[in-house]
């Protein structure tokens, strides 16, 4: 069964979640900001305990600010203790740099020891 939902937010930012045979993905399209972070933390916290793996798709976030590095730092966290696996895909050069300056980038690299992964 695959379910589709899309969510979004009044500066355009949106979320599109589907099911793939191992894994829910989270499509966010759009700058994720201060403005929008709390639609992609609300969407996404309240799928954690359902899910046994979350892949968050940034292929189509052109920038990202400090509070959407919070928010995807917190929804990693909250992963962790279900437990849920929880990884990030195609973020752009920015957004690693953004990982890489805070010293969080090893949280998603590929060998991650705690579940989390930016592939």
């Amino acid at each position: 069964m695959t379910k589709n939902s899309e969510y979004s937010s009044a500066r355009g930012f949106r979320v599109h979640s589907y099911a793939r045979e191992d894994a829910t993905v989270m499509e966010c399209h759009g700058k994720l900001t201060a403005e929008n972070a709390p639609l992609l933390k609300s969407e996404v916290r309240e799928m954690i305990p359902n899910h046994r793996r979350i892949i968050l798709d940034l292929k189509e976030v052109p920038l990202m600010d400090s509070s959407g590095l919070g928010t995807i730092v917190g929804l990693y966290v909250s992963a962790r203790t279900c437990p849920c696996a929880f990884e990030l895909m195609n973020a752009n050069q920015q957004i690693r740099e953004l990982f890489g300056i805070s010293n969080l980038l090893s949280l998603f690299e590929p060998a991650g020891r705690h579940g989390g992964r930016m592939v």
